[in-house]
């Protein structure tokens, strides 16, 4: 990936050269979600922490601006995305992002206040796609096996195809396409691909197994 130079002040981003490039002898894929992980403890982990204190700086700023400085906050926004965003994209602060090298935006795209992305895992915004207030894009998590949930971040990708609208305080999780054209419902939790054209709302938790105990400790 190339330096991007920022025009309005010069900036140079460094991009983390291991974005959405994973040696497959070192992670373990889920080839039905597409899950990747990524070991803690590791040079890597260490490297994609850095960028998330670099992400939360640059966000704190970006929450901070005069509402109509909209040229700071393009500039900011180049800087938390690893380049230049469409000229047509609008995001409203106060907005949250943990690593910005994974988002992607096609144009007049529109996401309003409070929103938060989790894009370790790689976050694809079509044309004209609307997201409401305080929606969270979530494409990372850990195993749910609780021997492995300290030792591994796992990450798969959200991919929101054209002309989706997204209501208020929905949440998208890991692995999840929402196909054109689709509303998802204010509230919603969606946790399966949603066709395109249609229209879903809610939450449901149901029980889907149970978890085996943690080894027990050794002294």
């Amino acid at each position: 990936m190339a330096r991007v130079v920022v025009p309005r002040r010069g900036r140079v981003i460094e991009p983390l050269v291991f974005v959405h490039v994973f040696d497959p002898s070192r992670a373990s894929i889920d080839l039905v979600r597409n899950e990747q992980r990524l070991q803690t403890r590791t040079a890597e982990s260490r490297a994609f922490a850095e960028r998330v204190q670099l992400v939360m700086s640059l966000t704190s700023r970006l929450n901070l601006l005069a509402f109509d400085d909209l040229d700071e906050r393009r500039t900011l926004l180049a800087e938390i995305f690893g380049g230049p965003v469409p000229e047509s994209l609008s995001i409203l602060p106060p907005f949250y992002c943990d690593y910005g090298l994974g988002a992607s935006f096609g144009e007049r795209v529109f996401i309003n206040q409070g929103c938060f992305f989790l894009d370790l895992g790689g976050i694809s915004i079509g044309d004209r796609v609307l997201i409401g207030p305080r929606v969270t894009l979530s494409t990372a998590g850990h195993p749910v096996e609780l021997d492995e949930r300290y030792d591994f971040i796992t990450h798969a990708p959200i991919a929101i195809e054209e002309d989706v609208w997204i209501g208020a305080g929905a949440t998208v999780t890991p692995g999840v396409t929402i196909g054109r054209g689709s509303v998802v419902g204010a509230g919603a939790v969606v946790a399966t691909d949603v066709p395109p054209m249609s229209v879903v709302t809610g939450t449901s938790i149901i029980e889907r197994r149970r978890l085996r105990p943690a080894p027990a400790a050794t002294s």
